[in-house]
Parts: C-alpha cells; sequence; structure tokens
C-alpha cells in the first residue's frame, strides 16, 4: 500500500494576522519526522511561531523558501504520511488536522526589563563591538516589531550577536541584548588596524545627590522618541529671520472683528500653519519621509503642532488635510485641538499621521530653537519669540532705522533626504508668507 501524500497548509496564526514570513525550515527535504515535531519558524508582526507536524512522515516538497511571504491557508510544502505507527510511541495524541501554531512567548514590557535587572549588565571594558557579517540583513517582521517598539535602530540591530539558522537575528537574541542593558548602542566600530583610533571612553559621571523624580510613562516615551530620532536621521538645522511686522499689524486689526464673526480666538498658530502649508505645496519634498531607499512624498499634508500639557510634558496633535481648510476651518481646529490637550482629552487618532511639524518655542519666551525631528518626517519647524528690535530697512531715499517685531525661524532637516538648496529654500518661502501675508487661500 502506498504512502498518502497531503497538502500543508499555513494555519491561521491569530486573528488578525493574514500572512507569515517563513523564517527557517527544521526540516529537510527527505527527512522524516513524527507527529508534533516543528516542521517550520514562521514569523508575523506579532510573534514568531513554530508549525508543528500534523502527523508523521516525510517532507517531500516544500513549496515556499525562506524568507517568502505567504497567505494563511495557502500550501506551503507538500507531506507523506508515515504508514509505520510511529506515533504509538508517543504519549499525547494530536489531531491530524491543521495545528494552531505553538507562539512563543511574547515580548516583556520595558516595565518588565526593568523590575527583572535592576541594573544592566555591563559589556566588559575590553569588548568590542561591531557590526554583524550578515550580508542579507533580513528581519523577521517579530524582530522589526520589537526594535520599533525599544526605538533599535536597523545599525544598532546589526551588532547583535545572532544565533539563528544561517547567522539570522532571533527574538531571544534581541530580548538578551536588551536585558543586558544595549551595551552596543553607542558603539563605534572596532579599530583594529588603528588601535589608538577613537573610542567611546568609560567615563564615570559623577551625577550628584538630590531627590529622584521618577519619569512618568510620558516622559519616558518622549526621551525614547528624541534618542530614536538623533540615532535615526542625521539632523542639520538652518535659520532665516522674518520681519514679522504686516501679520503682527494684521492680526492685531483683525483679532476682535475675527472673533466676533466667527467665534474662535485667531492665535499666530493657524497663520503659521496656513503660512507653511503654502511653502509644502511650493516644495513637495519636504513633506516625505524614507523607506528603505525609496522616499515616499505624502499626498497628505498634515501639520503637527507641539503642545505642552499641564504636566509640562509635550504632545503633538495634529491638523488633518491643512491645505484644504481655510483660516477660520484652521483656526477652530487649532483651538479645539488645544484645549483637548490642555485637558487630557485628545484621541490617539487626533495626534497620528502628521507629515509635518511646528514647535512654536516663542510661546515660552525662546528666541529660537533647534527642534528634534518628529519621526518619521523629513523635518521639524521651529518658531521663536516675535521681539521687537530696531532694523536697518532700504529705502529708496535711503536707509532708515525702524522698530519692528522680529522673529527667528529654524528647520531642523534629515539630511538623508532633504539637502541644503531644498531645506534653505523651504525656510525662506516660509519667512516670506509671514512676511507677505495673504489669508485667502
Amino acid at each position: 500500500m502506498s504512502n498518502k501524500t497531503t497538502e500543508f497548509k499555513l494555519p491561521k496564526m491569530g486573528e488578525s494576522i493574514t500572512e507569515g514570513t517563513i523564517l527557517n525550515w527544521v526540516v529537510n527535504v527527505g527527512d522524516s519526522f513524527q507527529e508534533g515535531d516543528i516542521l517550520v519558524e514562521v514569523g508575523t508582526d506579532k510573534v514568531d511561531n513554530e508549525v508543528p507536524a500534523p502527523s508523521a512522515g516525510t517532507l517531500k516538497e516544500i513549496k515556499f523558501e525562506t524568507n517568502d511571504v505567504v497567505k494563511v491557508g495557502e500550501v506551503i510544502a507538500i507531506l507523506e504520511a508515515s504508514n509505520q505507527g510511529d506515533s504509538s510511541s508517543k504519549e499525547k495524541k494530536v489531531s491530524t488536522e491543521d495545528k494552531e501554531p505553538k507562539a512563543k512567548s511574547e515580548k516583556p514590557s520595558p516595565q518588565q526589563l526593568k523590575k527583572k535587572h535592576k541594573e544592566p549588565t555591563k559589556a566588559p571594558a575590553s569588548t568590542a563591538w561591531k557590526s554583524s557579517s550578515r550580508d542579507n540583513h533580513f528581519y523577521s517582521p517579530l524582530v522589526e516589531k520589537i526594535a520599533k517598539d525599544y526605538h533599535i535602530s536597523y545599525e544598532e540591530l546589526a551588532r547583535i550577536p545572532a544565533t539563528g539558522v544561517q547567522d539570522r537575528l532571533k527574538k531571544s537574541d534581541i530580548f538578551k541584548y536588551i536585558e543586558q542593558g544595549r551595551p552596543a548602542q553607542f558603539a563605534q566600530p572596532e579599530q583594529v588596524d588603528t588601535p589608538t583610533g577613537f573610542q567611546v571612553p568609560d567615563l564615570k559621571f559623577d551625577k550628584g545627590k538630590g531627590k529622584p523624580v521618577e519619569m512618568d510613562r510620558m516622559r519616558q516615551m518622549i526621551a525614547d522618541h528624541m534618542v530614536f530620532s538623533k540615532h535615526t536621521s542625521p539632523h542639520v538645522t538652518a535659520y532665516v529671520e522674518a520681519d514679522m511686522t504686516n501679520l503682527v499689524n494684521w492680526r492685531n486689526e483683525n483679532k476682535s472683528k475675527f472673533k466676533e464673526e466667527t467665534g474662535e480666538k485667531l492665535t499666530f498658530t493657524p497663520l503659521f500653519i496656513q503660512a507653511v502649508t503654502k511653502a509644502i505645496q511650493d516644495f513637495p519634498m519636504i513633506n516625505s519621509s524614507l523607506d528603505g531607499n525609496q522616499i515616499i512624498v505624502k499626498d497628505d499634508i498634515n501639520i503637527g503642532m507641539a503642545t505642552a500639557l499641564p504636566s509640562g510634558n509635550l504632545i503633538v496633535p495634529v491638523v488633518k488635510n491643512a491645505d484644504k481648510k481655510n483660516l477660520e476651518e484652521l483656526a477652530g481646529e487649532v483651538n479645539a485641538l488645544v484645549a483637548k490637550a490642555r485637558d487630557n482629552q485628545l484621541s490617539s487618532d487626533e495626534t497620528k499621521g502628521s507629515t509635518f511639524t511646528i514647535s512654536n518655542v516663542g510661546t515660552f519666551g525662546s528666541l529660537m530653537g533647534t527642534p528634534i525631528i518628529n519621526q518619521p518626517e523629513a523635518a521639524i519647524l521651529a518658531t521663536g519669540i516675535i521681539k521687537k528690535r530696531a532694523e536697518v530697512i532700504e529705502y529708496e531715499d535711503g536707509d532708515k532705522i525702524e522698530i519692528r517685531p522680529m522673529m527667528y525661524l529654524s528647520l531642523s532637516f534629515d539630511h538623508r533626504i532633504v539637502d541644503g538648496y531644498l531645506a534653505g529654500s523651504f525656510l525662506r518661502r516660509i519667512a516670506d508668507y509671514f512676511e507677505n501675508l495673504n489669508t485667502d487661500n
């Protein structure tokens, strides 16, 4: 009697999971296995899964290779069932239907890691961390998700020792590395031929004595996001100065009338958003993000505005589709979002999807600022305090010194995708819109 061949399909691995990535075939073509033996490892954006054999047999054919993305329910291999009672040697009975894969344990939270390891394990001073020799740099969706959660860049991932098949980084590798205190986070390349080359010294800083204040959850998230941004994007900052005379005068003359006609308070923020939106339309490459080797130029113009919370933390509510709103609509949305932020009533949707961010550091009395990019955006604008200064103004009949309300603007941009010419031109265009105010869309 000939052995029966069966189709081995990718089983369902969770309610919202529709596909998985083949990470590793544990059994090779021609190898035999027992019921319940792990045949293949599959990665998803939630967990890595070990898929067991439904019955004893032999692997006859593999339909998908390592790194292939497969839909749930697709045939990934052909199995030949064994005629012999191999399964009788097992104590447990396993169903012959497609089995729910065995998911490896979920990742611990940062708080759990912190409790488990009070003091991070420091790498020996002599340890030189360097980039791995992994040529393909393939990471499973789960590893990438963990890296994103802990703000670990691809450069840092490449330094983590890997124990998987074909030198692949496993979930256990990345968690072991995190538990050790991320010793390669700020590592320099190993200097083999030039032992006198610079390496980060193991300095013992005296942090002083005082009352320890535990960071709240939002402050921890802000800190992680800022460190991640600085490690991800090479920041460059450009500056211009804008004469705000026309804008300030127009607002002073119209804010009472605007309030009476619209019921909305007219602050500088909607005027800033309107000018920035027009400049983005002139220079759309600023409204972009980097995805691998591709620059994604966004269709929508969603302006984030950094807003202070009562706790002192900052949050970034987002004005969606700012290019489709007039000044009255912008003012109404800005006022509503700021009020919600101060009352801690912002929804998660109201803080997502920004494509460009404005930080009004002048609100806090700062002359100018060097903001950190709100990932994954390409740039962020800081507007300083509007301050009256004596300026030399050119007229046809000669120069005159006049008192003018002036403001510094600074643009921090990701130099991987934005060069100095684009950044400088965009920033100057914003200043031009401030100086030559036109409130009509």
